[in-house]
């Protein structure tokens, strides 16, 4: 209960990525405001994090609302007082599969929005209204990924995005002891991925990218190893020396020591036969 007494913050915690590292900040003990715009799933999360151990506390919030973020952190400041941790994994992009290989000319206007809106800019505007109230032991921490690698304008520059943003804050705001990262999953097992996965002749459930990598799903992190990595990083006492990185969920374990849920560390390539 490394994070009990310490206040939480985590977007997108309605399923996936965003409700496994909110139910793990509860294993810690922490106080987590679970934010999301569909009101019936966030409940489910913060009853998740308080069986946990934590308290769950569920916000419907659309943080592509800068009116509604704005309340949002306006409620934490006169319930809690302070914010020690906020996690932006708020993500959205249901088409993207079937987006990647297409020319961005081919593609609507609103996958630039979908990408560097809600992955990016609501992260900067969680930013500017979390700081003001932020412990002096603070932590940001933007869901990310090695995507500007994708053939993809708009995620590809949504994700260089995001990673630039984190080392700009980062060095504005390790004076005042507040520590920024961006955090690389590897293939993580939610219900987005296990849709768009197909079962192959001896039962394993695989991904076929465009690039022709065929990825086993049963062998994904899962999002409460994402959730690991963060209490990890919370918990790191010399956090601040790194500031402003890039971390892998990989490398975080590793560092840190921890396991999925299944005891496994799960590998750094998902590639099957």
């Amino acid at each position: 209960m490394e994070l009990k007494g310490k206040v939480a913050v985590v977007t997108g915690a309605s399923r996936g990525v965003g409700k496994g590292i909110a139910v793990e900040l509860g294993t810690a003990g922490a106080t987590v405001y679970v934010v999301a715009r569909s009101a019936g799933p966030l409940a489910e999360t913060a009853a998740a994090v308080t069986e946990a151990g934590g308290v769950g506390i569920a916000v419907a919030a659309d943080v592509l609302d800068d009116g509604q973020t704005a309340a949002l952190f306006d409620r934490i400041a006169d319930e809690q007082g302070t914010v020690d941790i906020v996690v932006n994994s708020a993500f959205c992009s249901p088409d993207l599969a079937g987006w990647l290989t297409r020319p961005f000319w081919e593609l609507p206007i609103g996958s630039w929005d979908q990408v560097l809106g809600l992955g990016t800019r609501a992260a900067y505007v969680a930013a500017v209204h979390a700081v003001p109230m932020m412990s002096d032991s603070g932590l940001i921490v933007a869901v990310s990924s090695p995507g500007e690698q994708v053939p993809n304008v708009s995620y590809s520059v949504g994700k260089a995005a995001t990673d630039r943003l984190v080392a700009e804050l980062a060095t504005q705001l390790k004076l005042r002891g507040v520590a920024v990262f961006s955090l690389w999953p590897g293939l993580v097992r939610t219900e987005f991925l296990l849709a768009a996965a197909r079962t192959t002749s001896d039962g394993h459930q695989v991904l076929d990218f465009p690039d022709g990598r065929v990825l086993d799903v049963n062998l994904a992190e899962t999002p409460r190893f994402i959730g690991r990595a963060v209490v990890g990083l919370a918990t790191d006492p010399a956090r601040l020396e790194r500031t402003g990185s890039v971390e892998t969920t990989a490398a975080l374990a590793e560092r840190y020591g921890f396991t999925d849920i299944d005891g496994n560390r799960p590998p750094t390539s998902y590639e099957v036969g």
